[in-house]
């Protein structure tokens, strides 16, 4: 079974991503598999709108582990199965929380063992005002870019399309990923998920 992770900064919107990605795909419920930084693993099952209400927050870091569900793709007359596998936020300094940062950790440790990548960016936030004066935040998603996006599997969703100058934000992120595949979505009203569904079945 190919793997494809959802990564990114806190507060991007990977956890509704994947969900909303099961949703377009007409799933009503899932089972979800946490994967604890310290080995603990455990299995639970969501109609999807109870896991959007659980899982789903605006603090950020509240995914603290490793959390996957499977999805069928249709491919020619089969269907071939695929994990998602949604990641804790990544940040450039050390964290406080030691827990964070061995989920931090777990996430940077599972990229090389995965096939595709989905990169997600916060477009509104690059387009506000002086979005881009914080070099820190910039370097972190131009490392991740560059690490993760020597596969062919990769693309950034530049998330947030529906927010105000997410338009400018876009632009923003295509000049400075330029080479790299960048989907404009919205993970609140679906925007751009055929195209993310289509991501991923090109790379199976």
């Amino acid at each position: 079974m190919k793997r494809c992770i959802v990564l990114g900064r806190p507060n991007v919107g990977k956890t509704l991503l994947v969900l909303v990605l099961a949703e377009h795909m007409k799933v009503k419920n899932v089972e979800i598999t946490f994967q604890d930084p310290n080995g603990s693993e455990y299995t639970r099952k969501y109609p999807i709108d109870v896991a959007i209400r659980e899982l789903v927050g605006a603090l950020p870091h509240q995914t603290k582990c490793l959390q996957s569900l499977s999805l069928n793709f249709r491919v020619g007359k089969g269907r071939k199965e695929v994990k998602i596998i949604d990641t804790t936020g990544l940040i450039e300094k050390i964290h406080d929380d030691p827990l964070i940062r061995k989920a931090m950790a777990q996430t940077l440790s599972i990229i090389h063992s995965t096939q595709i990548v989905i990169h997600v960016m916060d477009a509104y936030l690059m387009g506000c005002r002086n979005a881009l004066s914080d070099q820190t935040e910039r370097n972190l998603d131009i490392q991740l870019a560059s690490f993760a996006g020597l596969r062919g599997g990769y693309c950034i969703a530049a998330n947030k399309m529906d927010m105000p100058e997410a338009k400018r934000g876009l632009v923003r992120i295509r000049r400075l990923f330029a080479g790299y595949k960048v989907l404009p979505v919205s993970a609140i009203t679906g925007q751009g998920f055929k195209e993310v569904r289509r991501h991923v079945l090109q790379n199976l």
